[in-house]
């Protein structure tokens, strides 16, 4: 019982987020959009929460930096700067996200489905799930 118990919690905490890691793309300098696999990487668990974009404009051409980034310096780093995202010469724009490998290319969008052949089934969230497994667990 005692196991079952602990067992529910460990996942109530690992599943709501307590834990959290994010990928993101990482590079330096680079002159094509570094969104390979190779250049994939785990940021630091609790610490590094965003992955940071930075597009400089340069006489050469575009230069790419990628990296994780805690929440305060990414956000502070973009405010900062984006007087001077202009997308000419010298400009610098950064941004930041919080889903895996966001600070990769631009996501295609999709097409909105029609609402005839939308489906959707309501669906429990599993933190309810726990909450009434555990309760569940301590009653019986």
């Amino acid at each position: 019982m005692r196991l079952f118990t602990v067992s529910t919690l460990l996942l109530f905490f690992l599943s709501s987020g307590m834990a959290l890691q994010i990928q993101c793309y990482q590079c330096e300098e680079m002159t094509h959009d570094c969104s390979t696999p190779e250049f994939i990487v785990n940021c630091t668990v609790n610490v590094q929460d965003m992955c940071q974009k930075e597009v400089l404009v340069k006489d050469d051409g575009i230069h790419y930096r990628k990296s994780c980034a805690s929440s305060g310096a990414c956000l502070i780093a973009s405010s900062g700067y984006q007087q001077f995202c202009s997308g000419k010469l010298h400009s610098v724009c950064i941004t930041c996200c919080n889903t895996p490998l966001c600070n990769g290319p631009r996501q295609k969008k999709r097409p909105q489905p029609s609402a005839a052949i939308t489906l959707t089934t309501p669906q429990l969230p599993v933190f309810s799930l726990y909450v009434f497994l555990l309760l569940s667990s301590t009653l019986c």
